[in-house]
């Protein structure tokens, strides 16, 4: 689809006898060889002019060259003469000749060609044999050219087109293989085209080489393929009518060389090993122009194998490749032409008088009419030698050679331009294009109207005299593409693959681009489309990043695919392949941008059906603009009309904003008013349900959508759709049974049966029942059962089957069934329900009450049953609940109102002085001692076990002269209570004391074998290192990052997840084995360190907690004058802090900061313990 045109163009004009031409690369400019006036002269063509290099006698004899070559690194040129000189001229010779001859061949030189690396030189002399030269020239093979060669081959032959290897006898004719030729080649000559010339070509990477020669012994053309080294390695098959010209495809996948008959010529190719691979006939109006045109005289590839130049005696052709077909896309009537070594698309050419050189560079670019919608017709034309192909995309997709148009030419078109023709000159509604035509000698004019069926029609050259012509356009192209406008700026992509927006580059590798009036589009050479927002000003240009599977605006396609053209009003965008074939998509991209330009113009329905074809989330028609939405719904149905479209929309909706989540917008837009987005308090759903709703109700729409709007809600308001079929039922309507399908297809029948049944309804249950897959034996005698029973059992049993039990029992205290409705009660726990019916019912109610409390009671909610029992005076039952729900209080105050017998109330307060203790209540212990057992001593004893010292003390001297001496409680009671409590806090910090001597140091020891073996310290190695495999690859895959780095994944500290599934790393099952290892922390394993630092952090916690205790004890101990023991406990609890404020500070305060990540110290700021300072007492000094 693509064509060659010209963006560049010079000349030099006026310059006579110029014998050959090459290119320098570094310079990129051409040199040249003249004979004036005896002398040779080699010129450099620099701008306007030729500048001289060097100038030396010219043979006396007429002469020819063979070929000229110039190396741009040493300056130098290499000129081949056909008598078999050759001539080294240099540029800026040091301390060398400038103009040497470094050889001579007696014999001749018939060709000659240097390797792309020009290191090897290689001549085919005139006396049958081959040379392979140095950079320095020097020999290194010298190869004899001999009728042998033709052996080193062996073509597969069947003797096919032999007597003797065809059927015979009867039908024999017709049992012929119509796959097998019926003659075949012998290699004879053409009779005419035929010069006799040997031509060389190299394959592109110069491994090898191909001659072609004429085998004088059999007179039969033969291309010979040589390695580097020289050896023969095949021979081409026979071929007739083989002449001269050959040349090997940079690519390297084929030759191609020229084949004449008497009425056709054509271009055959060959593979390296020799044999046939296809081939393309050049057009008849080659034989019919052969007097004028001349013999072909070479065929030369471009460098990268894309462009095929045919020379002839007049003039070049260049011919392109696609899909198998062959284009003829320029004719210049130059006839000698040298490509450029380095850029594809530039060529050099001499005049047939040999007073001229040009240069062109063409680029490779698309012929398509307007992108601006509505006249986006995807028109492309496509130039095949003096036919124009025309395609409108918009109207056929017709993928090449093919076209829609073809228009027929008097000559050759070299570049052709599609316009659209001024409106007032259209006869038809549809578009009418101009298609401007560059011919090698004029121009011509072709109008092509879309809306009939009439091959375009050329208009006269006079009545498009006043518009000009095309000639002048190649003097104002630039070096790349023509630019377009985005905003202020130009879009240009240089020749290197930047795409520029004025001074700044938007992307590098980019292979093509279009311009749409919202974006700009372009491909890059990672195989992905993009698109830019246009806006005003190119630095606010916002290029997508490589993110096909998250970002709208990029998207993968097939390698090496290039733009044809753009159809914003149909979303489409054309690609070509490299192959030629074409794919027509509808990127994301545009079709949202179609989108929501549509939902901002209010035009719901082509939106609507934007969505529909392209299959786009229906909720992006609320989402993108909500207000409006909610507001224009009565349009929205006017403009789509058709039940089953609104249907489909309705269906469609769910809760997530698409215009946030799968299609947000990425042209970054003013920030919208406030109230654009609106409450969602009751649900997106609900609200466009509602909104629908009401405006189907004013326009008496059809009741499938009102129950279409119903059912969608969120949940589905089958009860509000069902009704609208009984309202339908009623009125007698035709449309009942279309009606229930279309609620059965929206929603579960099964639910459907239910809500049908509790409505009540037994002819609507019975319809739904209908349409479900249910068998009739099943539903038909239940139905038949509700349907004899009264109108309460009924409902009841409705209720009762459909699980609505609150319901149900609502029923039986209609139909007076208490005695029923107790057990239905106590069986489904609705005392909550039966409170309510029976509030006012006194006797009722409270036996309610009774079946309350005895359920509590049974769900061990004791204390709530408690409270109901004390309700019903019950006071034996709620002293018990209060007992099980260790409400001590409660149950003794209650126990002594009944009253309870002493013996009884004493059992019951020994109990729970019991139960107290046992749950380290020893302050409620104490006080059930003291106030209703009046044993002092026992209190006493619960208060020192409490650290309640003070308590102790105080109810020992107020009680002790009663029943006994004050100083005998304190020294039989108290101080025994202070000497137990020491000996407990003394083992509790010798415990203390023993497990930090023995964690801390193996946690140091723990780290620094992590800290100098990482490998080994995760991984359990045992052997140094020694069995580790030394081809496991580095390189993260998949498996490897979901399953944790070496370093994280025996730690809490792992990397991120997958951020869509949130899945864990691990089963279940090993998940909660790990962590019962854990737990565990054996030793040695990796685990070990974890588990002994929460360790040290839960003792620390515990001396935290015990710091304030051992306080008390310690002030208590001295007024009891056992200073030495106070002091001992404190010094021991001083030495525990101190240990533990080391161990703190080693732990998780000694690793460096260096080492830390910035996860693991906010880790440590939370999981951190705090040591707290134990406050001594001054006057005890700080010995221990």
């Amino acid at each position: 689809m693509r064509n060659l045109r010209c963006v560049q163009h010079s000349s030099i004009a006026n310059v006579a006898a110029i014998k050959a031409i090459a290119w320098d690369v570094s310079s990129d400019n051409v040199v040249c060889l003249r004979d004036v006036d005896g002398l040779i002269r080699f010129e450099r063509w620099t701008v306007n002019d030729l500048h001289q290099i060097a100038c030396w006698d010219a043979p006396q004899s007429p002469y020819d060259i063979v070929d000229s070559h110039f190396f741009s690194d040493t300056e130098s040129a290499c000129i081949i003469f056909e008598n078999g000189d050759i001539v080294v001229v240099r540029e800026n010779p040091v301390n060398e000749e400038k103009i040497e001859i470094v050889g001579s061949i007696d014999a001749g030189i018939s060709a000659a060609a240097w390797s792309p690396d020009e290191e090897l030189l290689v001549i085919a002399t005139k006396a049958s044999t081959l040379l392979y030269l140095t950079r320095e020239y020097g020999d290194l093979v010298n190869i004899e050219l001999t009728t042998q060669d033709l052996q080193v081959s062996d073509h597969v032959s069947v003797g096919w087109g032999k007597k003797e290897t065809q059927f015979k006898g009867k039908k024999a004719r017709a049992l012929r293989d119509p796959t097998l030729p019926e003659t075949v080649d012998d290699g004879r000559l053409a009779e005419s085209n035929e010069y006799h010339e040997t031509t060389i070509s190299w394959r592109g990477d110069g491994a090898y080489v191909a001659v072609n020669a004429i085998e004088a012994s059999t007179q039969r053309r033969v291309i010979r393929i040589y390695s580097r080294e020289g050896i023969l390695d095949s021979v081409t098959e026979p071929v007739n009518g083989l002449i001269g010209p050959l040349s090997w495809r940079p690519a390297g996948n084929l030759l191609a060389a020229v084949q004449v008959f008497e009425e056709e010529r054509q271009v055959v190719f060959f593979e390296r090993n020799g044999l046939r691979h296809g081939q393309f006939p050049l057009p008849s109006f080659d034989r019919a122009q052969e007097s004028e045109e001349g013999a072909i005289r070479s065929l030369q590839w471009n460098i990268d194998s894309t462009v095929l130049a045919i020379s002839y005696d007049d003039r070049v052709r260049l011919w392109t490749m696609n899909n198998y077909h062959w284009y003829l896309k320029q004719e210049i009537c130059e006839p000698t032409l040298r490509w450029h070594p380095e850029k594809p698309l530039a060529l050099a050419l001499l005049s047939r008088s040999s007073d001229r050189i040009r240069r062109f560079q063409y680029v490779s670019d698309v012929c398509a009419g307007p992108i601006l919608p509505p006249l986006d017709y995807g028109l492309v034309v496509v130039i095949d030698g003096k036919t124009l192909k025309v395609t409108p995309f918009r109207q056929a997709n017709i993928p090449p050679p093919m076209s829609l148009y073809e228009i027929s030419l008097t000559e050759v078109a070299n570049d052709v331009l599609a316009t659209l023709k001024s409106p007032e000159l259209g006869t038809s509604p549809q578009p009418t294009f101009k298609i401007q035509v560059l011919h090698p000698f004029g121009t011509s004019t072709y109008l092509l109207d879309l809306g009939t069926c009439q091959p375009p029609q050329k208009i006269d050259e006079e009545q498009e005299a006043s518009n000009g012509t095309m000639s002048n356009r190649m003097e104002i192209f630039s070096l790349s593409r023509p630019s377009s406008a985005v905003g202020r700026r130009d879009i240009v992509l240089t020749e290197s693959g930047s795409l520029l927006a004025g001074q700044r580059v938007l992307a590098r590798g980019c292979t093509s681009y279009l311009v749409t009036p919202l974006h700009l589009i372009f491909t890059t050479s990672q195989h992905l489309l993009k698109f830019v927002h246009i806006v005003e000003k190119s630095e606010d240009l916002e290029v997508p990043s490589d993110t096909p599977e998250s970002d709208e605006r990029c998207r993968s396609i097939e390698r090496g695919a290039k733009l044809v053209t753009a159809m914003p009003s149909v979303f489409a965008v054309v690609l070509q392949m490299p192959r030629g074939n074409l794919e027509t998509i509808y990127p994301r991209a545009l079709v949202l941008a179609g989108i929501r330009a549509s939902i901002d113009e209010r035009n719901y329905k082509q939106a609507f059906l934007a969505c529909r074809n392209q299959r786009v989330d229906m909720n992006i028609l609320h989402d993108h603009r909500p207000e409006r939405f909610i507001s224009s719904v009565g349009l929205f149905i006017d403009q789509i009309t058709k039940v089953e479209h609104i249907d489909l929309f309705l269906s469609s909706l769910r809760e997530e904003d698409v215009s946030k989540t799968m299609y947000r917008e990425t042209l970054r837009i003013e920030e919208r008013q406030q109230n654009e987005r609106p409450d969602d308090s009751s649900g997106k759903v609900n609200r466009i349900c509602d909104a629908f709703l009401e405006a189907l109700y004013t326009r008496k729409a059809n009741v499938k959508n009102v129950i279409t709007a119903q059912v969608c809600r969120s949940p589905p308001d089958l009860d509000a759709g069902l009704t609208e079929i009984v309202r339908l039922r009623d009125m007698g309507s035709d449309q009942v049974d279309a009606t229930v399908e279309h609620i059965c297809f929206l929603a579960d029948v099964n639910r459907l049966y239910d809500s049908a049944l509790g409505l009540y309804d037994l002819r609507l249950t019975l319809l739904i029942a209908q349409q479900s897959q249910k068998d009739p034996r099943e539903y038909l005698p239940f139905l038949q059962n509700l349907q004899r029973l009264e109108p309460s059992r009924r409902k009841f049993s409705i209720d009762n089957c459909l699980g609505r039990f609150r319901k149900a029992i609502r029923h039986l205290s209609d139909l007076k069934a208490f005695e029923e409705l107790k057990l239905y009660t106590t069986r489904h726990n609705l005392h909550d329900e039966a409170l309510s019916l029976y509030r006012y019912d006194e006797d009722k109610f409270s036996a309610i009450m009774q079946l309350y409390a005895e359920h509590l009671k049974k769900t061990s909610r004791c204390k709530e049953a408690a409270i109901i029992f004390h309700y019903l005076d019950d006071k034996a039952q709620a002293s018990e609940c209060y007992r099980l729900a260790n409400q001590w209080q409660e149950c003794l105050s209650t126990a002594s109102s009944i009253p309870l017998p002493a013996d009884q109330l004493h059992s019951l307060a020994e109990t729970l002085a019991q139960s107290s203790i046992e749950t380290k209540d020893f302050r409620a212990a104490a006080t059930i001692h003291l106030d209703y057992l009046r044993d002092i001593r026992s209190a006493a004893k619960c208060f020192c076990k409490g650290y309640l010292f003070t308590e102790a003390f105080r109810t020992i001297t107020l009680s002790s002269s009663q029943l006994q001496s004050q100083a005998d409680l304190l020294a039989s009671v108290f101080d025994p209570g202070l000497t137990e409590t020491m000996a407990s806090i003394t083992e509790l910090l010798a415990d203390c004391k023993a497990q930090l001597a023995a964690q801390v140091p193996r946690i140091r020891e723990l780290r620094e074998k992590k800290k100098e073996d990482p490998l080994a310290f995760f991984e359990g190695d045992v052997n140094g290192g020694k069995d580790i495999p030394d081809d496991v690859s580095l390189a993260p895959t998949d498996a490897s990052t979901m399953g944790g780095s070496l370093f994280t994944r025996y730690t809490n500290r792992t990397t991120t997840g997958t951020a869509e599934t949130g899945a864990s790393r691990r089963s279940s099952k090993n998940r909660r084995r790990e962590e019962r290892k854990k737990a565990r922390g054996k030793k040695g394993s990796v685990y070990e360190e974890e588990y002994l630092v929460n360790s040290v952090r839960r003792l620390v916690e515990r001396v935290n907690s015990v710091g304030d205790e051992v306080r008390r004890l310690v002030e208590w101990m001295v007024k009891r004058k056992m200073v030495e023991r106070a002091r001992a406990v404190e010094g021991a609890i001083v030495e525990v802090v101190g240990m533990c404020g080391m161990a703190v500070d080693e732990i998780y305060n000694g690793k460096p900061l260096e080492e830390k990540s910035a996860q693991e110290e906010q880790h440590e700021k939370t999981d951190v313990p705090k040591v707290k300072e134990f406050g001594r007492l001054p006057f005890l000094g700080q010995g221990s």
